[in-house]
């Protein structure tokens, strides 16, 4: 029988898997995917020969990777139909929902679970990787009652998906900024969305509505979305000479400070150093965020006063403002951190089938026994006990 001192909220620490995809070393600061440093891939690496890594562990030939990135050209227009019915969202709806929603959708047209089979785990991984920009930017578009963008063949990923947004081609440098940014929110090991993707698939449906989980997971604001506050944190901070009075407040208050802290890292993440070199090559080029400078100074004081804590910045931090210098709307922060993290769903996904057990944990029973039942005509004045009295 299972005690209440083996219980973990959260399964905080509970190993949950055997997994060779990612590894994080939170002391250190140290991120690798199939054993390969961040740095090595934000600098060398593309977002889809990451992508290929991280889903077949091994990095891919030159005749393999041309015909991975073939196929995802190929692949990235959607249905008419999932268009009529993402016209049909409200306008006002949230792009996390509707991604949920278009991602699910995907099931109708392709769901047909030959799990067994390679060319259909293959023509899944394709199909999600491909489409999945082009519902983000589609949606982005559409709620404001324009038609979406279609793709353009001759653009790379991350340079279609900005054009997808603006009918702009990006330059060249914005469109290798956003390239490392979805390299660098690929994967990372096993947080809630994961989780939810891998007990999803344990349950052997098919990977749309696998991936349609992780993105419901990923919506809620414990998990995705930080990277939007700590915009608007540091818009209400304001100037340089406002940061150590807002965060006098903020830690007289106990007040999570925005962009801050990790459950693994100790240190700085080495995701959010990249993403300051990013920024200050943006800023570089297209002139700086007037937030930038507040930004620097918040990062300097919290570290005096908390880094004894192991409280560093995180890859939230950082990342709000390279999306803003690329003209992203803050409200699509968190679907481009889903565009990004499908390559590690579906590398856990593709894991999960090799060795599948269905997820059945366990519980802790906290309630009565040998209670009596009461005819209705007896619970007038019934009291619930997690309310008010019941009339």
């Amino acid at each position: 029988m299972t005690t209440t001192s083996e219980f973990k909220p959260g399964l905080e620490g509970v190993p949950a898997t055997l997994s060779s995809i990612s590894y994080v070393d939170g002391q250190k600061g140290l991120l690798e995917y199939r054993g390969i440093s961040i740095e090595q891939l934000a600098e060398q690496s593309t977002f889809l020969e990451t992508s290929y890594l991280l889903i077949w562990g091994k990095l891919p030939t030159k005749d393999e990777l041309a015909d991975f990135e073939h196929e995802i050209r190929y692949h990235r227009r959607i249905k008419y139909r999932i268009r009529d019915m993402m016209k049909c969202f409200p306008e006002t709806g949230h792009p996390m929902d509707a991604l949920q929603t278009s991602a699910a959708a995907l099931g109708l047209f392709y769901s047909r679970r030959a799990l067994d089979n390679p060319d259909y785990i293959r023509q899944a991984v394709v199909r999600l990787l491909a489409k999945i920009p082009t519902m983000v930017a589609a949606f982005k578009l559409m709620r404001k009652g324009n038609d979406p963008v279609q793709p353009r063949d001759d653009l790379d990923y991350s340079a279609n998906f900005l054009y997808m947004l603006s009918e702009k081609e990006p330059d060249p440098l914005a469109a290798h900024v956003f390239d490392v940014c979805l390299t660098l929110h690929a994967e990372h090991t096993i947080n809630a969305s994961t989780f939810s993707a891998m007990v999803t698939a344990s349950t052997l449906t098919d990977p749309y509505a696998v991936i349609a989980s992780a993105v419901g997971t990923l919506a809620g604001p414990l998990h995705g979305g930080a990277n939007e506050e700590v915009l608007e944190m540091l818009e209400e901070i304001g100037s340089v000479e406002n940061v150590r009075p807002y965060l006098d407040n903020l830690m007289e208050k106990k007040a999570k400070i925005m962009g801050f802290g990790h459950r693994v890292y100790k240190v700085k993440d080495p995701r959010a150093t990249i993403l300051q070199n990013l920024a200050e090559q943006l800023f570089e080029k297209f002139g700086s965020d007037q937030y930038y400078q507040v930004a620097v100074e918040l990062e300097k004081v919290v570290q005096e006063r908390l880094g004894h804590k192991g409280i560093y910045a995180n890859v939230d931090f950082y990342s709000g403002l390279v999306y803003r210098k690329l003209g992203i709307p803050s409200d699509l922060f968190t679907p481009i951190f889903a565009i990004a993290r499908v390559a590690g769903w579906l590398a856990h996904w593709k894991e999960q089938l090799v060795k599948n057990r269905i997820y059945r944990p366990t519980q802790i029973y906290t309630g009565n026994h040998a209670e009596t039942y009461i005819p209705i005509h007896e619970r007038n004045c019934a009291i619930d006990l997690q309310g008010p009295v019941i009339q």
